[in-house]
């Protein structure tokens, strides 16, 4: 009776549909210890597949597959919680002369300012605004989000490894279903197609965006270069933000450090290459269109999705977005939500085509 209704009134459709979409957004909130590993292991398991596929075609056996497969990524994210972990160890050591230093330096501007421009600026600028210890209990916190972060790895590598035998037999239980035929699988092999070729660009792009960076802190004499390189990596999947929060880190080095304006202006000038290079020019004629998202809805994913799942959520945040929007352009009554997602509308189709219904998006078109 409810649906009858809401078929009839427009207005209370509407109303339904919201409450529909607020009942889902309390839910992605409150079920997120569960679903932000269950993401991630999902993220893996699709950026591995081709791995585990490579080796069942060399006709190595299932399980050994599987765990040749988890062993790498495991090796993968043992190398980057140890580079992590060392620096965020050296960082608490150096934070306290890093603080003084800054203190100094400030002190230092405040009074050129004063001579300059013969403004007393030191009555109203403090010159103890950086507490050390105040930092170093900080960086004690984000020590504990590290060990935190660790123990979530080894539930997304528990969850990856239950997906990857999972993998192995999927296929099989959809042709069951289907009783023989290979619509619906070959949508879900176009799905997971699309979803690879996003994944795959992205992370070699931040992969070459943070070797470069950090080559390049490493040649401006920056501390943690090997930091800033992952730090460079990490935030680059999140598009235009993720980019300027990355040279913040490199900016206060090359202040503390160097103390020019100068140098800040040249590190500055080598993030602004790599990431117009990369972020601008090479990634989007690699992915081409239907794999991007519009500006707005880039920011509109990074609040939503860092609301509902934190600092990992809006890391996520484009990546579940395009798989949203995969996912939408295969499903032919939601397809035109795909379009709004899109930063540009589709090209037009010819007039005697104009009354035919959407064709299914073809695989790197």
């Amino acid at each position: 009776m409810l649906f009858d209704r809401t078929e009839q009134n427009p207005g209370a459709r509407l109303l339904f549909n919201l409450a529909c979409l607020v009942v889902v957004v309390y839910g992605l909130k409150f079920a997120a210890p569960i679903l932000l590993p269950s993401s991630l292991a999902l993220f893996l398991t699709i950026l591995s597949l081709p791995v585990l596929i490579f080796l069942r075609h060399r006709k190595v056996p299932p399980w050994l597959s599987i765990g040749i497969t988890v062993v790498l990524v495991m090796a993968v994210f043992g190398l980057v919680i140890l580079l992590a972990s060392q620096s965020v160890s050296e960082l608490q050591d150096r934070l306290p002369r890093y603080a003084a230093s800054f203190q100094d330096l400030q002190a230092t501007w405040i009074a050129a300012l004063e001579s300059r421009f013969n403004v007393p600026l030191g009555n109203y600028i403090a010159t103890d605004v950086v507490n050390p210890q105040a930092v170093v209990n900080y960086l004690g916190s984000v020590v504990g989000r590290v060990a935190q972060f660790v123990s979530t790895t080894f539930v997304v590598l528990l969850i990856l490894t239950f997906m990857l035998s999972e993998a192995m037999v999927f296929p099989e239980k959809v042709r069951y279903l289907r009783g023989g035929q290979k619509g619906d699988e070959r949508r879900i092999a176009s799905v997971v197609g699309e979803i690879q070729t996003y994944l795959g660009i992205k992370t070699v792009i931040s992969l070459a965006t943070g070797l470069l960076l950090g080559s390049w802190c490493y040649a401006m004499e920056l501390d943690f270069p090997v930091a800033l390189g992952l730090v460079a990596f990490v935030l680059n999947y999140v598009p235009t933000v993720g980019s300027i929060i990355a040279a913040v880190p490199a900016l206060f080095f090359s202040v503390i450090l160097h103390g020019t304006v100068g140098h800040a202006l040249l590190v500055m000038s080598g993030y602004f290459v790599v990431n117009t290079v990369f972020g601008n020019i090479l990634e989007p004629s690699l992915m081409g269109r239907r794999l991007g998202l519009s500006t707005l809805v880039v920011i509109l994913s990074l609040l939503f999705w860092g609301w509902t799942w934190g600092p990992v959520g809006a890391l996520l945040s484009v990546p579940l977005t395009v798989v949203v929007k995969i996912w939408l352009e295969h499903t032919h009554d939601l397809r035109w939500l795909a379009v709004l997602l899109d930063k540009a509308p589709p090209a037009p189709r010819p007039p005697e085509a104009a009354g035919a219904p959407l064709a299914e998006p073809e695989l790197g078109a």
